[in-house]
């Protein structure tokens, strides 16, 4: 499948460490052109030394704390004074927040994490909607993670956070749909990463036996596969994924690849999508008067 990302403008935050690094890799071996934002100046240099210098390729660094609540008016003004336009936004960046029950949650650290998995990727997709429309189109691409589509005792903050980022990208891909700007969610599966360590160092007691076992399952074993997730953000921001938006997609158990194939059911359906459980879902005859 052709790709078709060369000198495309990708914006990606977090692109540091773990999948956000991967993403970065990735995307520049397709040929595109990136904006990389992360806390740290250091690390986003040595990201971009890394990736190599190309005749016709050019990585710019945008070292801003999302935690910020100014974070991407920030990061608007350095695209809009270095890029001509953006055709892909990847909202990657996240934090894990307070782990443990609700109560005994840190109130400060609990507005953080909502503030930079939340409110920071949704005031990105404000700031930059507007010049993918004036380009012509344009994909976003949102993280999705755990607790969105179940409860996730002893991770409220990040839960929310995610819960309400798939709803959102859902409600905005309606908005965006008549001016060729999707919008999807990917939910890239348990990876071996820092969020991840910071599940086993806080132990069962905080994060649940059930959370924690499957912490350290992951990190013996490796986890998800950043690679696989880095390929269907490469689809998804490619044109053969023009015609799909506000889906939220799992990068490991979906059949991505095959989904041009299916596009007039995609449309049509509530498919990859959040949506409440009635009694007829679970072949149960009462409630269904209606």
């Amino acid at each position: 499948m052709s790709l078709g990302l060369t000198g495309k403008y990708c914006l990606i935050t977090g692109a540091t460490r773990g999948l956000g690094n991967t993403l970065a890799r990735a995307f520049w071996e397709a040929g595109a052109n990136l904006i990389l934002v992360a806390r740290s100046a250091d690390a986003l240099g040595r990201v971009i030394r890394d990736l190599g210098s190309r005749p016709d390729q050019e990585a710019i660094s945008a070292a801003i704390d999302l935690a910020a609540p100014d974070a991407a008016i920030q990061i608007a003004h350095i695209n809009c004074a270095r890029v001509p336009h953006l055709n892909v936004l990847i909202n990657n960046a996240a934090i894990q927040g307070p782990i443990g029950p609700l109560w005994e949650n840190d109130w400060s650290a609990w507005l953080s994490a909502l503030q930079v998995n939340l409110l920071s990727p949704i005031a990105l997709c404000k700031a930059f909607a507007p010049r993918m429309i004036e380009g012509g189109g344009g994909s976003i691409i949102n993280i999705s993670g755990g607790g969105a589509t179940s409860p996730r005792a002893n991770f409220t903050a990040y839960a929310t956070a995610k819960t309400g980022l798939v709803r959102f990208s859902e409600t905005l891909a309606e908005e965006l749909r008549p001016h060729d700007v999707r919008v999807n969610c990917i939910a890239p599966g348990a990876m071996n990463t820092t969020m991840l360590a910071e599940v086993v160092s806080r132990g069962a007691d905080a994060a649940g036996p059930k959370e924690y076992a499957q912490a350290v399952k992951v990190q013996q074993e490796g986890g998800a596969s950043m690679q696989r997730v880095a390929g269907l953000c490469m689809f998804l921001a490619s044109d053969a994924a023009r015609d799909i938006t506000g889906k939220l997609i799992s990068a490991v158990w979906d059949p991505w690849g095959s989904f041009p194939e299916h596009l007039d059911e995609l449309n049509k359906t509530d498919i990859y999508t959040l949506r409440r459980i009635v009694p007829k879902d679970r072949g149960k005859t009462w409630g269904n008067d209606q």
